[in-house]
């Protein structure tokens, strides 16, 4: 998702935003000449993200500058790890300093939180899946940080898959339409390749999907012994999901019903952004 042109706009939109006219400090108190490196330092535990970013940043402020990065995205790390280094006029990396953290503080937060999603459930063939719950312009961002913490991602955007939710099958049911033969009126004219999935919030909604061919029944807001009845319901007719209520202290059990895809919103609207620090070394 991380393409060069996403990173070149949502990059150079955010330094623009920081600095619309330059870096008045820099540029009044600094002298051109001044070079320095900076550490990108770990003041707590976490799994990182953002590598590309982080060098995005500093690489449309000042070509010039020499990145290195000593993690991956993915990788785990402790209190005290460096974990990037900048080396270069000291103007250009303290204007791009912000801009840099902002970034790879929020995604390695991401990052670190869904790490700890994907542990709780381990052992149990279900997965962890993001929503599109994501601030707005920065998704490529923060479905990059939710691989990078070793989840799936769900669609990308509406134009990914077909996903009818409640407002949806309410405007169904008030229009009289029979939910079974519009799901498979819906498939007639969809490409083979797209992804069909419905959201029920009963189990008695169920039946109607299955008949219509959906790939996917979502449960949504299921009791833990609602989810265990869905599934043996589903079997192997449809992948089931369960979305609603979940958080680390209840993700093990809702997993443990033998659900396939757990998605979780807080991934990307409830991660805080990781303590990391840029420390200044002058040459």
């Amino acid at each position: 998702m991380l393409t060069p042109a996403i990173l070149t706009r949502v990059v150079g939109a955010a330094l623009e935003e920081d600095a619309p006219w330059g870096d008045l400090t820099s540029t009044t108190l600094l002298p051109a000449e001044a070079t320095a490196t900076a550490d990108l330092v770990a003041r707590e535990a976490g799994v990182f993200s953002g590598g590309e970013v982080f060098t995005t940043a500093f690489a449309l402020t000042d070509p010039a500058l020499i990145v290195d990065l000593h993690v991956g995205d993915g990788d785990e790390f402790s209190p005290g790890d460096v974990l990037a280094s900048v080396s270069g006029s000291a103007r250009s990396i303290l204007t791009a300093e912000r801009v840099a953290l902002n970034f790879t503080q929020r995604m390695s937060g991401i990052a670190t939180l869904t790490a700890a999603y994907v542990r709780a459930i381990e052992g149990t063939g279900a997965r962890i899946a993001d929503t599109r719950k994501t601030t707005p312009g920065l998704r490529a961002f923060e479905r990059h940080a939710v691989a990078s913490g070793g989840a799936r991602n769900h669609r990308y955007s509406l134009s990914d898959a077909v996903m009818a939710k409640d407002n949806h099958l309410a405007v169904l049911k008030r229009s009289g339409a029979d939910l079974a033969t519009a799901l498979r009126e819906a498939l007639s004219r969809l490409p083979h390749t797209t992804h069909v999935v419905v959201e029920v919030d009963r189990l008695d909604q169920i039946p109607a999907v299955l008949d219509g061919g959906a790939h996917t029944v979502l449960l949504d807001n299921f009791s833990l012994d609602e989810l265990r009845e869905g599934v043996a319901l589903i079997g192997d007719r449809a992948t089931v999901e369960a979305s609603g209520g979940v958080n680390l202290e209840t993700v093990g059990d809702i997993a443990a019903t033998g659900v396939d895809v757990i998605s979780v919103g807080a991934l990307t609207h409830s991660a805080r952004a990781l303590d990391l620090g840029l420390d200044l070394r002058i040459d």
